[in-house]
């Protein structure tokens, strides 16, 4: 492994991992400071946009802060990333993922690796799924085509309201799925949940690519 692709995976697992134990930390102090789930999934989603923007920031220039498989995807289909970063970067992702979860739950006196209770299923949320991917993937790819600089902004206030307007509360990411089955907290997500969330977030990259072909040209 070349030392410059050595650090742009050490920067994806890094940043996964920051942005794991950011959802899944921030869950568990909601649960432990209110009961209403309302305020959960403020407290949640608020410290996630700041996580976010600051993560990608920090990493952007170092591998481009994907964080996310269908990120990596994107740019393999879209933006000329060549194709042999793609298991090497999940992997970092996941992995880094995982590692964020698990010192989240240690922080918190949660069961380490989990795994999750959490039944997240259903028509609904799964099209929700769909949903939050595809418009993540627009965010990026049409913002960052015009003006880079607004990118990591913008996708922290998108994914940040998408906690709210859609109905999988916008995980749109396989290797976030992947880690926050490991974590029976506020985030977590049961592991039967996460193939078919994974494969609605693919079923969102499908739309996505041809849709911001059509829209960059």
């Amino acid at each position: 492994m070349n030392e410059h692709l050595s650090s742009r995976l050490t920067a994806e697992f890094l940043g996964t991992g920051f942005l794991v134990l950011a959802v899944v930390g921030s869950g568990a102090m909601a649960e432990n400071l209110s009961s209403d789930i309302g305020v959960q999934l403020l407290a949640n989603s608020l410290a996630t946009v700041g996580a976010l923007i600051s993560l990608i920031w920090m990493f952007g220039p170092i591998s481009g802060a994907h964080f996310n498989p269908v990120v990596t995807l994107s740019q393999c289909g879209l933006n000329g990333l060549s194709w042999s970063n793609l298991v090497p970067y999940f992997l970092a992702q996941t992995t880094g993922g995982i590692t964020g979860a698990a010192i989240a739950n240690a922080m918190f006196e949660i069961d380490v690796f989990g795994p999750s209770t959490k039944i997240r299923d259903g028509g609904g949320i799964w099209f929700g799924e769909v949903i939050a991917t595809l418009s993540l993937l627009l965010i990026i790819h049409i913002i960052g085509h015009r003006n880079s600089g607004l990118v990591p902004v913008a996708v922290g206030i998108w994914i940040g309201g998408a906690y709210w307007f859609t109905s999988s509360t916008s995980l749109a990411n396989p290797s976030v799925t992947i880690a926050r089955s490991f974590t029976d907290s506020f985030a977590g997500i049961a592991p039967q949940s996460v193939p078919m969330f994974v494969v609605m977030q693919l079923a969102g990259l499908v739309v996505a690519i041809p849709l911001i072909r059509f829209l960059n040209r």
